[in-house]
């Protein structure tokens, strides 16, 4: 058995926010973001599906670093709306994927809507010597009328995870890591890494 301790790894993202979590679970690991090597190109994501998306920015940063990597695609899945925004999360309102933007459109969407039931969820594609794994975490909520809360980012002030009085925004990076999606995720691959 390898245990993959202090492994240098990089995460397929520009996002400080995600990187910050992420590094938060993997502090066995040098997690570093695309920002910190060099890699000027722009990720496409271009899939119909999460996994898509995820798979897809893993293979980009494989084939242009030939090093271990890993990349998430994150979507809130909002049952009124057959599951909407989905794979088109971030850019919801639009290719300037500005998180207001896409709050705002979102509780346009549900205006007058009682059944708020929603899902974050995250899939994560890892890279390890050209071979691809795929890792799934799934946290349950609902969607509130109004924003609460300041940290976190996306769409963090209007869901409140299952069995929790708070939004993902008024939690701390602490609390968020044991429930979120990416946690759940993260996990996974953590327990894959770690029992090669």
């Amino acid at each position: 058995m390898i245990t993959f301790v202090w492994m240098k790894i990089i995460f397929a993202s520009q996002n400080p926010n995600k990187l910050k979590e992420i590094q938060s679970k993997l502090s066995a690991f040098e997690i570093t973001g695309l920002s910190n090597v060099t890699f000027p190109d722009e990720l496409k994501e271009t899939g119909l599906t999460l996994e898509e998306n995820a798979r897809q920015k893993a293979q980009q940063v494989w084939d242009k670093t030939q090093h271990a990597c890993f990349a998430d695609d994150t979507g809130l899945e909002v049952e009124a709306l057959n599951d909407a925004p989905g794979v088109y999360s971030a850019r919801y309102a639009g290719d300037q994927k500005n998180a207001e933007d896409n709050m705002r459109l979102l509780m346009q969407n549900l205006k007058g809507e009682t059944h708020r039931i929603a899902r974050f969820r995250t899939v994560i594609s890892l890279c390890l010597e050209g071979i691809f794994y795929t890792f799934e975490g799934i946290c349950e909520g609902e969607i509130i009328h109004e924003k609460k809360g300041s940290y976190g980012f996306g769409y963090d002030p209007i869901f409140v995870p299952k069995g929790s009085s708070k939004t993902f925004a008024e939690m701390t990076l602490d609390e968020k890591a044991i429930i979120s999606h990416r946690a759940l995720a993260m996990d996974k691959l953590v327990t894959f890494l770690t029992q090669r």
